[in-house]
């Protein structure tokens, strides 16, 4: 479950970086809001098309969210 851990931080963190809220992100990604939550509280796993969707809305390259910081 590491990898859950290290996805959700990287997701929180690259978010609020950027200033958004979980829902302006959700949007973004075409995800549920609750959904994106859920990943940030490691409640949940995403999927890779999940991961691809979350970093296309970050403007990241997804492998950024799982990279320990």
């Amino acid at each position: 479950m590491e990898l859950r851990r290290i996805v959700a931080q990287n997701l929180r963190r690259l978010r609020q970086d950027r200033g958004l809220t979980q829902e302006e992100l959700a949007d973004r990604a075409g995800l549920n809001r609750n959904y994106v939550g859920m990943v940030e509280r490691e409640e949940n796993a995403p999927t890779v098309d999940t991961l691809e969707a979350l970093a296309k809305a970050l403007d990241i390259d997804p492998t950024a969210l799982l990279v320990k910081q």
